[in-house]
């Protein structure tokens, strides 16, 4: 019998990269599954350059890094703006690569990211199974796929400005979703965009896969899943994946410190600034390793911060702040004076670690999957701010269905962001810190013995290695 060869291809940003990595570790647990894993030339250099990713998966002699050039030019920030350039790089310069790999090896299963629809043809040729691994959230994706259905109802392209209107044609989240709530670019006038015909190519191909798999758990998306399994019977809903990967690593008596796949070096410094805070005081501010802000709005949130009186531990990633660089010896005077007192700005933040610091009461995100559903494990209640595609799905979904935090979507001034603040540090602390421990402990019970999450898994495992798919 041939032994079981993955290989896996992950959308080349640092949401995606981080989720797959993850994955891969938790197949190579199993040392009969062969894994070969995909990455940029781009990204791996950056993994190389901070972090300990060479020597973590040296221990595991069934796995491979390969890399591949992403098309794009060198100076390219690669940030959220460039989302579809870097897509087409993929499509033009990296697919023939990765067909010509899966053509030359015994790989017996593919694990891609569900944008990348040319893995439907390479599947098909080679005569092996395809599962689509979409690391955003299902109920996010579930949105991309009604998107021939609005068109069609003609309730996208909006009609008029008002960005409350409840929006009908995504089923099972009727009464939920007002336009502002859809994907971002639900927001384009102009329907003939490659964004929108991506998604729409997307959810064609994405139904043809032989399995979907998703970062998520039961008792949190339960009723989007069914939706899903009425499309695609297969799916394997595996999370939250970092708490699924380190509950296996204790089941295994190995070690189980924080690792990190992050592309951004992590400032360790904030731990210790950490340990010196009261309990569940601190606001964590981070938009992600995507998102950008204009120099206007950085100082709308820092007054915000700064006139809610809360303490707070704020990343501010290099080029996230646009205009900044050039005026950054000219902000306001009691600004700085107070950020001294109570504040810390770091360039990149061990996330996993600072959300489960007891020192931790409350995150202020950009609302990325990732981070969610880390903040969720933690239990640490949510004011959401997302920037684009997917996050404004996620938002609100955060504040209306799982009543875990506020979405503070399309706003950004100070009066706003200091109410939100202390709404959720202060005065509705308790109560957004006991829903928000009730998720944690069902995301927890998850990835435990006998769990949805740890049987989806174990599911996915022998699939894989009886080449059952």
């Amino acid at each position: 019998m041939a032994v079981p060869h993955v290989l896996i291809f992950p959308l080349p940003l640092q949401g995606p990269v981080n989720c797959m990595l993850k994955l891969a570790e938790l197949l190579c647990l199993h040392q009969e599954i062969h894994i070969t894993f995909i990455n940029t030339e781009y990204i791996h250099q950056r993994l190389m350059n901070y972090t300990d990713i060479l020597v973590r998966f040296e221990k595991y002699p069934n796995f491979k890094f390969v890399t591949v050039p992403d098309g794009l030019p060198e100076d390219n920030p690669r940030n959220g703006d460039q989302i579809g350039k870097i897509i087409e790089g993929v499509e033009k310069v990296s697919s023939p690569l990765f067909r010509e790999m899966v053509m030359m090896t015994t790989t017996t299963c593919l694990i891609v990211d569900g944008i990348f629809t040319f893995a439907v043809d390479i599947a098909k040729e080679a005569k092996i199974p395809l599962l689509y691994f979409d690391t955003i959230s299902p109920c996010s994706l579930w949105t991309y796929l009604a998107v021939p259905k609005l068109i069609e109802d003609g309730e996208i392209p909006f009609k008029g400005n008002d960005l409350d209107v409840l929006v009908n044609g995504v089923t099972g989240m009727e009464g939920v979703m007002r336009r502002r709530d859809l994907p971002s670019f639900c927001r384009t006038p102009d329907l003939d965009i490659p964004i929108i015909k991506l998604v729409i190519k997307e959810g064609k191909h994405i139904v043809q896969a032989q399995g979907l798999i998703f970062n998520t758990f039961e008792a949190l998306e339960g009723p989007i899943l069914s939706q899903f399994r009425a499309l695609c019977p297969n799916i394997y809903a595996i999370g939250p994946l970092h708490t699924q990967m380190k509950a296996k690593l204790s089941s295994q008596y190995l070690p189980n410190t924080p690792t990190s796949n992050s592309i951004w070096k992590e400032d360790m410094s904030c731990i210790d600034w950490l340990n010196k805070q009261p309990n569940k005081s601190v606001l964590f501010v981070s938009i992600g390793s995507l998102a950008t802000m204009s120099k206007a709005q950085f100082l709308e949130f820092w007054y915000g911060l700064v006139n809610s009186k809360t303490r707070f531990l704020w990343v501010q990633r290099p080029g996230s702040i646009i205009g900044l660089e050039d005026d950054n010896n000219n902000m306001p005077m009691e600004l700085v004076k107070s950020t001294k007192e109570r504040g810390c700005i770091i360039s990149w933040a061990p996330q996993e670690e600072v959300l489960a610091h007891p020192s931790i009461g409350g995150f202020l995100t950009h609302s990325g999957w990732n981070s969610t559903l880390e903040s969720i494990v933690e239990g640490v209640p949510m004011i959401c701010w997302p920037y684009f595609v997917d996050q404004q799905v996620n938002s609100r979904y955060v504040g209306e269905v799982w009543k875990l935090g506020i979405d503070m979507k399309d706003v950004c001034d100070r009066a706003t962001i200091e109410r939100m603040v202390i709404q959720v540090m202060d005065v509705k602390k308790i109560e957004f810190l006991e829903k928000a421990k009730h998720m944690s402990d069902l995301a927890i019970a998850s990835v435990g013995e006998g769990g949805s999450s740890y049987q989806d898994l174990d599911r996915l495992i022998e699939d894989i290695r009886l080449m059952r798919i």
